[in-house]
């Protein structure tokens, strides 16, 4: 078998057979293909496309590369969720502790920020303590202990994927659905959970800009999950605005507190959270309709069960739970001013990418991956889509802790928000379940 064979036959446009596919994804892990030959088999594949089958023998292959976790001990059901990167995206810091709470086990690999999506990891780091770099053993005990372990990808999933992702991001190879669909879902299945729910976003603030891209990448994911013998569903949620209102670390944990807690969550954040634990509750066998799971998952929230299995969450992988129990004693900013309302009307915009790049000004994100991140800068807001405003009244509070790079911040929230005197229907939140 001769690799140009392959790359001519891809670019021509003749479907590659699992054979095939195995020969590059191996030959490329164990360094016996060079990256010129993969970069233009990756090209070939932009330009022409995969079909379902091709997708899933290149996402098995990729899977299969390294590492796979199976806890076939585990007496309960296991499951996985995976946002595609959202601007004030904490849904797993109430997803997790939610379904852990019903007896589901939640043991998920997630990523740190880079760009201008926030990561979980950073988010969780902002707690005292906490330790996100577990290796198999205590990732495993954890699962075991608490139903619900959150590590940073450190683990050698998919090694693959890690080496195609890094000539993709060099190549122009990176927007390609069966590209994309593949590298998250091979790290999903070698992970080994049973259902898989995924929230792919579209809008400003997301990969996907617009909700056809979205669908394109949802069906394709849930394809993949389902030839692989898994319960997957897909939901897409819209990012023109942030999720919630609160952008930056440990205002993003403050947030999540609140909503397990004092179950004071902002309506968007909740209800995303209710549509993702509905539908693991439901491919789980847990409920027999998304109804009835709406109903088990609130009762959680009021008795306090997902809020003590948050905290025994934070203890297990070494958090401080007293800066749990008092949120207040998270990184704070030294700097805190209000950007008003320059006029009164109905707030049409809110662009959540312009929100997140004022964000890695502050230093809530970074740039390159090896970047220090502040845990305790920010945005927090005051309105959302399609609420009246007056002029003077907040749009959002900046939290800071470095006089120049809050004024900075300053200039690029002022071209985020739009306001209008007509007004505006409020955005839909769910745009479709796939």
């Amino acid at each position: 078998m001769r690799v140009v064979d392959i790359i001519l036959k891809k670019k021509a446009g003749r479907a590659l057979d699992k054979e095939e596919i195995d020969f590059m994804v191996q030959g490329y892990t164990e360094s016996k293909i060079p990256d010129y030959q993969v970069a233009a088999w990756l090209m070939a594949i932009c330009w022409q496309g995969m079909d379902e089958c091709e997708t899933t023998n290149l996402t098995l292959a990729m899977a299969q590369s390294g590492d796979t976790l199976y806890l076939d001990d585990l007496s309960s059901t296991r499951v996985d969720k995976h946002s595609t990167g959202g601007v004030g995206d904490k849904t797993s810091l109430v997803l997790g502790p939610l379904v852990a709470s019903c007896g589901l086990t939640m043991a998920k690999m997630s990523g740190r920020g880079l760009g201008f999506t926030g990561g979980t990891i950073d988010k969780l780091e902002s707690i005292p303590g906490f330790q996100a770099e577990l290796d198999q053993e205590a990732f495993c005990q954890a699962a075991h202990q608490t139903g619900l372990v959150i590590t940073a990808q450190s683990l050698d999933f998919a090694p693959a994927d890690k080496k195609l992702y890094a000539l993709r991001d060099v190549t122009g190879t990176v927007d390609s659905i069966p590209l994309i669909a593949s590298s998250i879902m091979s790290k999903k299945l070698a992970a080994g959970s049973d259902c898989i729910v995924l929230d792919v976003k579209c809008g400003h603030g997301a990969f996907m800009q617009t909700e056809e891209q979205a669908q394109q990448l949802a069906r394709a994911m849930v394809e993949i999950g389902q030839r692989a013998g898994r319960q997957v569903r897909a939901v897409i949620s819209d990012m023109d605005q942030p999720l919630g209102l609160a952008i930056g670390n440990a205002l993003e944990v403050r947030e999540a507190i609140a909503t397990l807690r004092d179950q004071q969550s902002p309506p968007d954040l909740l209800e995303l959270c209710l549509t993702l634990g509905s539908l693991l509750l439901e491919m789980s066998g847990q409920t027999k309709s998304v109804e009835q799971a709406r109903q088990v998952l609130h009762q959680k929230l009021d008795s306090g069960a997902a809020w003590q299995k948050f905290r025994e969450f934070i203890s297990q992988q070494g958090g401080d739970v007293q800066f749990v129990d008092q949120p207040e004693r998270l990184p704070r900013a030294s700097l805190i001013e209000t950007l008003s309302a320059p006029t009164s009307g109905y707030l049409a915009g809110l662009d959540a990418r312009l929100v997140a790049q004022a964000c890695l000004v502050l230093g809530a994100g970074r740039a390159a991956k090896d970047d220090p991140i502040d845990h305790a800068v920010g945005v927090v807001l005051q309105a959302k889509l399609g609420q009246m405003v007056h002029k003077g009244q907040p749009l959002c509070t900046i939290h800071a802790n470095d006089a120049r790079k809050l004024e900075s911040a300053r200039g690029v929230l002022q071209e985020a928000f739009s306001i209008q005197a007509e007004s505006v229907p409020e955005s839909k939140l769910i745009l479709e379940i796939v």
